[in-house]
């Protein structure tokens, strides 16, 4: 959800002003074909869904991973989300997400962004819809460095970083709403057994900005859990099956 991205990175003057933290790396290849369902809770009531899959796509030289998020948070958004990424290297290659918004407060109901990384840049459109049907496209043309990550690598590859417990990692990330560079943190916190719909599991928690993700560190790296950190809202695993191919 796009208001989990403001909860999920560090700002950078909070970066500087902390001891210096070591790089964050995300082992892509680690991850498997899945396709995961997750509940939605907010103040322990049950408030939506969510299915994350993992789609391995070979090609001639090399291997995508695709990585696609379908939900809905009662009675505020509903959003996809669609992200292919290098399977060998990890680099982005492209981020699709559109949410739709249906808060009486706003008059935005629907922001989305189509974006593609090549050549040392992020480029593509943004697109913000009012209550009146009218629909602002703004053009994205963004400087993008080698070793930059989306911020949407948290939920991603979240379950694959290079972090052990005690261990503070920072990587620069791309805001993809916002348009805007920013520093992605993890924190590791010490390993613990959990229990969710899906079962009970060894996790190594996670802690970036004011959220925390739980995710196994066996063979079968996936998040099973996240939270904010005052326990306001969550999201549990509750099934895990065979991958749906996407269509190309």
């Amino acid at each position: 959800m796009r208001w989990l991205c403001f909860l999920l990175v560090a700002s950078p003057a909070l970066a500087r002003a902390q001891v210096a933290p070591k790089p964050l790396r995300f082992d892509v290849a680690a991850l498997t074909a899945t396709r995961d369902s997750f509940v939605f809770r907010l103040r322990g009531e049950d408030r939506g869904w969510a299915v994350w899959q993992y789609e391995i796509r070979p090609l001639e030289m090399t291997q995508e991973l695709i990585y696609t998020a379908s939900s809905e948070f009662r009675p505020v958004e509903e959003e996809r989300l669609r992200v292919v990424v290098n399977r060998l290297t990890g680099e982005p290659i492209s981020t699709f997400h559109h949410i739709d918004l249906f808060s009486p407060a706003s008059d935005t109901v629907m922001v989305e962004h189509d974006l593609d990384v090549k050549r040392g840049e992020i480029s593509g459109r943004r697109r913000v819809g009012t209550k009146s049907g009218d629909v602002q496209i703004v053009p994205v043309h963004h400087p993008f460095a080698p070793g930059t990550v989306l911020s949407d690598y948290v939920f991603l590859a979240g379950a694959v970083t290079n972090t052990a417990p005690g261990d503070s990692l920072a990587i620069p990330a791309y805001k993809e709403f916002v348009d805007s560079l920013v520093t992605l943190s993890f924190v590791g916190e010490p390993v613990t057994t959990i229990e969710v719909p899906a079962g009970r599991f060894d996790v190594l928690p996670l802690r970036s900005g004011d959220f925390r993700i739980y995710a196994t560190p066996g063979p079968l790296r996936r998040v099973v859990k996240g939270e904010t950190l005052d326990g306001v809202f969550s999201f549990e695993l509750v099934h895990s099956g065979p991958v749906i191919p996407t269509p190309d």
